[in-house]
C-alpha cells in the first residue's frame, strides 16, 4: 500500500486529491499534512519519512507583492528538499507547476525554479521526480478571486453581483477531477519524468464562459430548470456553479402546486438534460442513502409524507438538515462531494421522486457510501 502525503492538503487541488485518494483505501494510505509542518524542520522530516509519494501542492497563487509570492514558493520547495536530503528519502515527488512557466512573471519563475531544484535533487539522490505543467484548473469549492476566473464568476453571479471582464482572452481549462485522475495515474505508474505536460481539456473565451454561467443562473436559480448540459464540460461547469450555493438559504425549494376539485398537479422537474426518474416509498423511521457522488446531479422531491433530508460535505462535520412535507411539495438537489440521506420522520408512508442525470451503470456507479 502506497503512503501518500500532500503538501497543501487543505487547498483547492489538495483537498480534491485528498478526498479522491480516500476512495481507494485498499490501494493508498494518506499521511496527514498540516500547514504548520513547514514551520519546524523536525516535523517536516517526520512527514517525509512516512511517505512513499509526496505531492507538493503547497504554494501561494496570488499576493499583493509578487516578490513575496516568488520567494515564499521557492522557500517551501527548499525546505522540502532539505528534509528529503536529511532523511535520505527515495520518495516519488510530484510537483504542480504551471503553464505560467512560459510567461515573464515572478509566479511562473518561482514554479520553474522549484521544478529545476527538484530535478537536481532527484539526479543527486536517486529519488523519483515528476514535474507537472498544469493549465488553469476549475472545479467545486475553488476560492473566488484566487483560484480561477470560473470560481470568481460563479461566486459573483450567485451573490447577485455583476462580474467584469478585464481581458476577453481564450483560456485553457482542465476540470479538477480530470487533473486528479492524471495525478493518480502518475502515482500508480511510479515513473519519474521531469516535465509532464497536462493538456487542457477545454478552451473557451472569457465572455463565452460568463455567458454560459449566466444562463445557469437564469435557468437554475431563477426558473428552477436543469439546464441543457451538452457535454462533460457543461456538467463539470454546472457542478462547479452549484457548489457556491448557500444550501440552507437555497433549499428546500417549494414547487408550484395547482389544486382544484379533482386534486392537485405539480410540475416536478423541467429538464434541458436527460437521465432517469424513479420513485420510492419509505416506511416510517427508515433512512435511505448515506452515500455521495463525485459527478452526478441528483434531485429528491418529496410529494407525500414527512421527510428529513441531510447533507454533509466530505471532510466536514457540519450537517445540513432540510425538513420537507408532502402537503407543500418541495425538492433538494444533492451537490457533488456531499454525502446525503433521506429519512421518513412521519407516521405514514413517505413518497419520494428521484431524478438523476445519468443512467445507473453498475460498472461505474459513482456511488460511495459514507454515513452523514
Amino acid at each position: 500500500m502506497l503512503k501518500i502525503g500532500i503538501t497543501g492538503q487543505n487547498g483547492f487541488i489538495g483537498n480534491h486529491l485528498y478526498n479522491s485518494i480516500g476512495l481507494f483505501k485498499e490501494e493508498f494510505e494518506i499521511v496527514i499534512f498540516e500547514k504548520s509542518i513547514f514551520e519546524e524542520i523536525s516535523k517536516l522530516e517526520e512527514f517525509v519519512k512516512k511517505c512513499d509519494v509526496i505531492v507538493h501542492l503547497a504554494a501561494l497563487n496570488r499576493h499583493d507583492d509578487d516578490k513575496v509570492l516568488h520567494d515564499t514558493n521557492i522557500l517551501l520547495t527548499e525546505k522540502l528538499i532539505k528534509a528529503l536530503i536529511q532523511t535520505k528519502s527515495k520518495a516519488h515527488v510530484i510537483f504542480s507547476s504551471s503553464t505560467q512557466e512560459e510567461k515573464d512573471n515572478l509566479y511562473g519563475k518561482s514554479k520553474m525554479t522549484s521544478r529545476e531544484l527538484f530535478i537536481n535533487w532527484s539526479s543527486l539522490s536517486g529519488g523519483k521526480f515528476s514535474g507537472l505543467i498544469i493549465p488553469n484548473v476549475f472545479g467545486p469549492f475553488g476560492k473566488p478571486n484566487y483560484n480561477s476566473v470560473v470560481a470568481t464568476f460563479c461566486y459573483k453571479l450567485i451573490n447577485n453581483e455583476n462580474p467584469k471582464i478585464e481581458n476577453n482572452s481564450l483560456i485553457k481549462l482542465i476540470y479538477v477531477g480530470e487533473l486528479i485522475d492524471k495525478i493518480l495515474e502518475i502515482i500508480r505508474n511510479c515513473q519519474g519524468q521531469s516535465k509532464i505536460i497536462i493538456n487542457e481539456t477545454n478552451e473557451i473565451n472569457v465572455s463565452d464562459l460568463l455567458k454560459k454561467l449566466s444562463s445557469f443562473k437564469v435557468q437554475y436559480i431563477d426558473q428552477g430548470k436543469i439546464p441543457n448540459l451538452e457535454n462533460s464540460f457543461d456538467i463539470n461547469l454546472f457542478n462547479t456553479f452549484r457548489s457556491y450555493l448557500d444550501l440552507e438559504y437555497f433549499f428546500p425549494r417549494k414547487y408550484l402546486k395547482h389544486s382544484d376539485y379533482r386534486g392537485c398537479f405539480v410540475e416536478v422537474i423541467k429538464l434541458g438534460v436527460g437521465g432517469q426518474i424513479s420513485f420510492s416509498t419509505t416506511d416510517s423511521g427508515i433512512t435511505r442513502g448515506n452515500h455521495f457522488h463525485t459527478r452526478k446531479i441528483e434531485r429528491f422531491s418529496v410529494i407525500k409524507g414527512n421527510a428529513l433530508i441531510q447533507l454533509r460535505k466530505i471532510g466536514d462535520k457540519k450537517i445540513h438538515d432540510f425538513y420537507l412535507n408532502g402537503d407543500e411539495p418541495a425538492y433538494v438537489d444533492m451537490p457533488i462531494w456531499f454525502t446525503h440521506n433521506i429519512k421518513n420522520i412521519g407516521n405514514d408512508v413517505l413518497y419520494t421522486i428521484f431524478w438523476i442525470n445519468e443512467f445507473y451503470d453498475e460498472n461505474n456507479p459513482d456511488t460511495y457510501f459514507e454515513n452523514v
